[in-house]
């Protein structure tokens, strides 16, 4: 066989997908091809499910209910689930369904913002404990592990006190905490980059310290932030919904899940709809958020070390 056969044979082969003189049965190459989606998990296709669900009902709301949140109904005070009213309604008789559903925008933003707040600082912080030096980084990280022994509740309730109340405040106090475990996070990834062999053969090549950092360090560190940030979202939920749970989240009528959780508690022996709805909400938002991004976290970890 000639080079050019040759060539063209392994072209073939990378085309295919399979060796293309091997005697490989037709499903078994058949079942290389399959579509990767195909392959999903269920569990993973109902948290991504759910997530759609949560976003649209999160940016258009008044597709889902045409009722108001806020207007009380005194005539209809506490009424059960029924075909009127799914999720039955509360003490002021408004309806529990519309308060959840207009509630998720501001669960999820609350979530999401706290998020983000928490990963951009924990990558500042991070960069510059891996980058300025050992003296810096000694310092910058004595000061995170002291904060990071305090409980979360506890730094967030010390925001709260000093920030006060409001869905702005709230964000902050949740992210404090998360950006120190973030913070760590950044600064191995980043050392670890540092002292890899193609950082240091591009130093060798004379690139410029703000050109290394661009280029080879920020790239290889923002993508695990990003997938454990992913992760982190529904422990931020949970986390405000925890803060309005206990009275310092916005302020009320505002519909709230931890606060509409809070507010149906007293009445749970009575009227048990309006705390478990809220409940399930904040438990089955936090929940797809995890599995989603875990799963997305193993496909990535998968591929980097293929």
């Amino acid at each position: 066989m000639t080079d050019v056969e040759q060539a063209a044979g392994a072209a073939v082969e990378r085309a295919v997908g399979a060796p293309a003189a091997s005697g490989a049965p037709r499903g078994t190459r058949r079942l290389r091809r399959w579509p990767r989606w195909r392959r999903v998990r269920p569990g993973t296709a109902l948290a991504v499910a759910v997530l759609v669900v949560i976003a649209a009902v999160a940016a258009m709301p008044w597709l889902f209910t045409d009722g108001s949140p806020l207007a009380p109904h005194l005539d209809r005070v506490l009424r059960p689930p029924s075909l009127a009213h799914p999720f039955g309604t509360d003490q002021l008789g408004r309806d529990v369904l519309t308060r959840v559903v207009y509630g998720s925008r501001q669960s999820l933003a609350t979530g999401l913002g706290a998020t983000a707040l928490a990963a951009v600082a924990g990558l500042v912080i991070g960069m510059v404990a891996a980058l300025t030096g050992r003296a810096a980084d000694a310092v910058v990280m004595r000061l995170v592990d002291a904060l990071l022994a305090l409980p979360s509740l506890l730094v967030s309730l010390l925001v709260l006190t000093l920030a006060g109340r409001g869905s702005g405040s709230e964000a902050i106090a949740i992210a404090v905490p998360t950006a120190l475990g973030y913070a760590r996070l950044v600064r191995t990834q980043a050392m670890s980059v540092r002292k890899s062999g193609y950082v240091r053969a591009a130093v060798c090549l004379g690139q410029r310290p703000a050109v290394l950092v661009a280029r080879h360090v920020l790239p290889n560190t923002v993508g695990p932030l990003a997938l454990v940030a992913a992760i982190g979202t529904g422990s931020a939920i949970t986390s405000g919904a925890a803060l309005s749970y206990l009275g310092l989240g916005p302020e009320p009528p505002s519909p709230e899940w931890g606060a509409m959780l809070s507010q149906g508690q007293q009445y749970l022996p009575v009227a048990w709809w309006t705390g478990v709805f809220p409940g399930l909400a904040v438990t089955v938002a936090a929940v797809a958020i995890s599995v989603a991004g875990r799963r997305m976290h193993h496909s990535f970890a998968g591929r980097s070390a293929g």
